[in-house]
């Protein structure tokens, strides 16, 4: 066994790394363990928006906001079934902790512009951080190196080691072989959801679903596994955000991941960000809009339709989530949408979009066409779009002449396709954005048995200690990661420790 750290924590994205830092700033000797071969996780591939009440950047705007005010709000996002699932206390506690980790990340150099608004927000909250959200991870790593932590990389964690009811370490699997690893105070949980495992998702969510794949394909619920392996308790593991129909990510790596994320470099892009005029700032997130973002189901309500490779309709592209199950059940599980002339007009100015940030920016046909030429393609001939996307052009016609025939016998009927030019989006799939079951905890971010007590030495973070909230909206998701991980690792090091 190896010599033994302060705190362990196992994942390295935003919540892991924030836990990490926090750790190491009280004095800890930390390491960090990432089964992947860099750190990232599924911080390093959000757009990084950070949503909270009572910041200095609301104050700067003359924004008047309360912490209770955001507690009601955040409870508007989701559906009442959802909602009602939500720990009302442990989401209050979160938010009202949200604006000095703000301040905390501002420390480290990081670059943020806003508040924007988000209804039903009532006040402007959403800050977005500068660049983008691999911002978060560069600032965090170098300050965890400048604390002394350790990241280790391409180490996966096979199970936590207790000893006497206490965890006390962990055994990982690395390019040595298997590998204990003592810890004296903490072992905290930071490895992401489970968005990406099917065994998972079957489990809690239903069989029908398990075809439907994570947006972060290393999502897999290893720190839920490892909490439940010790007997804490899970809880909402079959609330899901999604699934969805997202675009597939582009090849190209989005404009912003080559922007300074530290330095004086930094610094001056974000005193460029906040002091930019409003229509350069919509530019700037309209290209993040048809990077991130999901068509709109308005889109379908109007007569867009699904086709396949094969170029047929499957689905009634009305229907949720049995339109997304469906997608995910066809060839390379992927579908692409055919929109006509009137499709193409109506979707070329306000209030008809492709995609948006609410009452921030739109992405319209042409943007699609301007930006993401490799999602959207423009021709007058349904064989020339379908050749272009590898689909079987004469079998789209066919697609097209039939649903107009079905259409016609229900007259008048919007959803009728009435000619050229046309407009093919794809590939789209369907995917779960995030998974919202978590590890129970209490507000010292401490892992809960099924009997309500602390299991000691094991803390959760981020996805892995959600305990029971809903935080559907912008922003929420990136604001408990590093709130949690802030308070996690001040907790930890607080503990006593176990030699």
């Amino acid at each position: 066994m190896l010599a033994p750290y302060d705190v362990i924590v196992v994942g390295a994205g935003g919540s892991g790394l924030a836990a990490a830092v926090s750790a190491a700033e009280a004095g800890g000797r930390v390491l960090v363990l990432e089964k992947r071969p860099e750190p990232g996780g599924t911080t390093g591939i959000a757009v990084g928006s950070f949503t909270a009440a009572k910041t200095r950047w609301q104050q700067a705007a003359g924004v008047v906001d309360s912490c209770a005010d955001h507690a009601v709000d955040a409870g508007k996002f989701a559906a009442e079934a959802i909602e009602a699932r939500n720990d009302g206390e442990l989401r209050a506690f979160f938010l009202g902790e949200a604006a000095a980790t703000l301040q905390w990340l501002a420390g480290f150099g990081l670059q943020f512009v806003g508040p924007s608004p988000e209804p039903p927000n009532r006040v402007p909250r959403m800050h977005n951080v500068v660049p983008g959200a691999k911002a978060y991870i560069a600032a965090l790593h170098l300050a965890l190196q400048r604390h002394g932590g350790e990241l280790r990389c391409n180490a996966a964690v096979q199970r936590l080691l207790v000893e006497d009811g206490r965890v006390r370490g962990v055994e990982i699997r690395d390019d040595h072989g298997l590998t204990q690893i003592r810890a004296t105070r903490a072992v905290i949980l930071a490895a992401g959801d489970y968005a990406n495992n099917p065994e998972m998702i079957a489990r809690y969510k239903g069989a029908r679903f398990a075809e439907i794949e994570g947006i972060n394909p290393f999502a897999e619920g290893d720190g839920h596994t490892l909490a439940a392996d010790v007997g804490a308790e899970l809880r909402n593991m079959d609330v899901t955000y999604g699934p969805e129909l997202r675009f597939v990510a582009s090849r190209r790596k989005p404009f912003q991941q080559y922007l300074p994320t530290s330095g004086p470099w930094a610094k001056l892009l974000g005193f460029v960000a906040g002091h930019s005029p409003a229509w350069l700032m919509r530019a700037m997130i309209k290209r993040l809009l048809v990077t991130w973002q999901h068509p709109e189901n308005a889109l379908f309500d109007d007569g867009a339709i699904l086709v396949n490779r094969l170029g047929e309709r499957f689905v009634d592209e009305r229907q949720w989530p049995e339109r997304e199950i469906a997608v995910a059940r066809q060839p390379d599980k992927v579908a692409f949408l055919l929109l006509d002339a009137q499709l193409i007009r109506r979707y070329s100015a306000w209030p008809h979009f492709i995609s948006t940030a609410p009452d921030i920016a739109y992405a319209y046909v042409a943007d699609y066409l301007r930006l993401r030429p490799d999602v959207a393609i423009q021709g007058v001939s349904l064989e020339q779009l379908a050749a272009a996307r590898g689909i079987d052009g004469q079998r789209l016609a066919e697609t097209v002449t039939s649903h107009n025939e079905m259409a016609e016998m229900r007259e008048p009927d919007p959803r009728k396709l009435t000619g050229p030019p046309w407009v093919l989006l794809g590939p789209v799939k369907a995917y779960f954005t995030t998974t919202e079951g978590g590890a129970a905890i209490n507000q010292r971010l401490q892992v809960l048995d099924k009997t309500g007590r602390s299991i000691p030495g094991l803390y959760a973070v981020g996805q892995n200690g959600l305990g029971g909230m809903i935080l559907w909206g912008h922003g929420l998701h990136i604001a408990w990661a590093m709130t949690s991980g802030r308070l996690a690792g001040r907790a930890a090091m607080a503990n006593s420790p176990e030699c």
